[in-house]
């Protein structure tokens, strides 16, 4: 049976924290906490829910000076490191009741951050006052741990998923390029991946910013280039030309598909379905090439909506045939329902369309 991620908050992992805490706040009345955390609506909670409630039950139980409170916190952190993702509890309280004392609140999340993320809990403050934050982020990016140097892009991402989006700062990224530019070599993958997702938010709104950013990046030394591989991902499968030259992914005028066929044009919901095609090139020079699929899927309301999937980059030489044989699965997801009707899978060569086929989900 597959464990619900909110279940990362438990007793084992609450008893950790109380008694890590009594072990600098003998005050601590670790009973009445297990009591107030797991009260008749625990069960129904969600994740972030149940994050939230257990940051509130802390406030009731720790003292009532804000700072105070956080040095306790702050040395109970090293204890809960192997448990990142549930110790954002920590940087969780900060946003709660810090956005007004900086002073204590800055370090403190400087201090989470290295033993869970505070990406979240960062991003009031940077609502609050762009301009302080951006400074205190440029700083962050020079820090000499990774985890606070990926605080500084990470937490600044204009649509960080689960965040609360910076709509200023989606509409001007201007300030945060200063940051990735800190940070475009760094040796930290984990960082990397934080500035590439960085710009690929960037990207889905300003295309041309991030393209001139990345164009002057690319080839420059090797972290930076997969950082920007990873950046033009959505630009990519827009099938957005210049993306697509930047790595050599010109026109696909050679390249032909032949033997596309689905194993049957029927699929029930909760099932696979597979498909098979070749790639020929009939060009004189070998071609670089960017092969995906398309399905449209049918909505709710009847109408169709497009996702892309990567299937290969290849290099393909004169008559050569690339044969590929792909499933795609049918199941409901939480984030995906299927509906039945006529759908349509399709292949692009470097975001031209190629070929496509009609199946009906039943």
């Amino acid at each position: 049976m597959t464990t619900a991620l909110k279940d990362i908050y438990n007793q084992s992992f609450i008893s950790l924290v109380a008694k890590s805490i009594h072990k600098v706040y003998p005050e601590l009345d670790e009973a009445l906490f297990f009591h107030l955390v797991f009260n008749e609506t625990w069960e129904q909670k969600t994740l972030k829910e149940r994050m939230r409630h257990i940051t509130i039950c802390l406030h009731k139980l720790l003292p009532a000076d804000y700072a105070e409170a956080v040095g306790i916190l702050k040395k109970v952190a090293p204890d809960l490191a192997n448990h990142e993702l549930a110790a954002i509890i920590l940087p969780d309280y900060i946003e709660q009741y810090g956005l007004s004392d900086w002073e204590v609140s800055i370090p403190a999340l400087e201090w989470f951050t290295q033993y869970s993320t505070a990406e979240f809990a960062v991003r009031p403050f940077i609502m609050k006052d762009q301009e302080r934050m951006v400074k205190q982020m440029t700083e962050w990016s020079l820090h000499p741990n990774h985890r606070v140097r990926r605080l500084a892009s990470e937490g600044i991402r204009p649509k960080l998923p689960w965040g609360m989006v910076l709509q200023n700062l989606r509409k001007d990224p201007t300030p945060i390029i200063p940051i990735l530019n800190n940070l475009k070599e760094d040796e930290s993958l984990f960082v990397r991946k934080s500035v590439a997702n960085n710009l690929n938010d960037i990207s889905k709104d300003h295309p041309s910013v991030v393209l001139e950013i990345v164009t002057s990046w690319y080839g420059k030394h090797k972290h930076t280039d997969w950082i920007v591989k990873h950046a033009c991902r959505t630009l990519l499968k827009q099938g957005h030309p210049q993306a697509l030259a930047l790595f050599g992914f010109n026109q696909a005028n050679s390249i032909h598909i032949h033997n596309f066929n689905i194993e049957k044009n029927k699929v029930k919901i909760g099932e696979d379905l597979y498909f098979s095609f070749q790639v020929t090139n009939k060009d004189e020079q070998p071609s670089t090439i960017r092969i995906e699929f398309v399905i449209d899927y049918v909505k709710a309301n009847g109408n169709r909506s497009k996702k892309v999937f990567k299937v290969a980059e290849n290099k393909i030489a004169r008559e050569k045939n690339l044969n590929y044989h792909k499933k795609i699965s049918f199941k409901d997801l939480t984030t995906r329902k299927h509906y039945k009707g006529i759908h349509t899978i399709s292949i692009l060569i470097n975001g031209e369309l190629k070929s496509s086929l009609d199946f009906e989900v039943e």
